[in-house]
């Protein structure tokens, strides 16, 4: 898979993960593609910390409506029944508890759950953003993201980066696989037919817990 084919397989993955009714914060870059796969007959509320819900799709190209973009500044659409709001609002849905999944890009996570994906030291980056409150606010935190960088592990037995959150991070999806975050370490749930499960582990510096019922990654 090349690089955009990686991005739409792991966005694929995620979206199975959505339930009917769920209310869903999509973080900048992949995981904002998740929103055009969600599964036939799952009504999902796309919360947008920039003051919305109700996001649908991307919208073709000669229906862009520049007044209407998620976080990242990336032109979305409204579904029927969507709702604009203030940024007081909005974080009063984040940190009130009532968001049930948030999907977040990562840097780096380790095998407690620990998140660094906002700032790389000596990089000049414009803040932490909504990403603080949505992995402490939100219900289930779902990473989702390439399995390495340049070659180098991103799933670590400690991050070294800066922190966003400590132990907050219930889920890891990539393409090589689905991992859960539990209490005895990270275990590799589900496992992309194209990789053996020791290709996975050399990709990655923490120490997997295999799963008993392993099964084959589909999207």
């Amino acid at each position: 898979m090349d690089k955009a084919q990686i991005k739409e397989f792991i966005a694929k993955r995620v979206a199975k993960e959505l339930k009917d009714g769920d209310i869903v914060n999509l973080g900048i870059g992949l995981p904002t593609m998740v929103a055009n796969f969600i599964p036939e007959g799952v009504n999902i509320f796309l919360q947008s910390e920039n003051g919305f819900i109700g996001l649908g799709p991307a919208p073709e190209q000669d229906k862009v409506d520049m007044h209407i973009v998620n976080a990242g500044g990336q032109p979305v659409t409204i579904l029927p029944g969507g709702a604009f709001f203030d940024s007081a609002m909005s974080f009063t849905i984040i940190r009130g508890g009532h968001v049930d999944v948030t999907v977040l890009g990562a840097l780096q996570v380790d095998e407690e759950g620990n998140l660094a994906n906002w700032m790389i030291p000596g990089k000049m980056v414009p803040g932490m953003g909504g990403a603080m409150d949505l992995v402490v606010g939100a219900k289930k935190v779902i990473i989702a993201m390439e399995h390495t960088q340049k070659g180098n592990p991103k799933i670590l037995k400690k991050c070294t980066l800066p922190l966003t959150a400590v132990k907050q991070v219930d889920m890891i999806i990539t393409e090589m696989g689905v991992m859960e975050v539990t209490d005895k370490g990270i275990v590799l749930k589900e496992i992309n037919p194209e990789f053996t499960v020791e290709q996975v582990q050399a990709a990655t510096e923490a120490k997997l817990i295999i799963a008993d019922d392993l099964k084959p990654m589909e999207v």
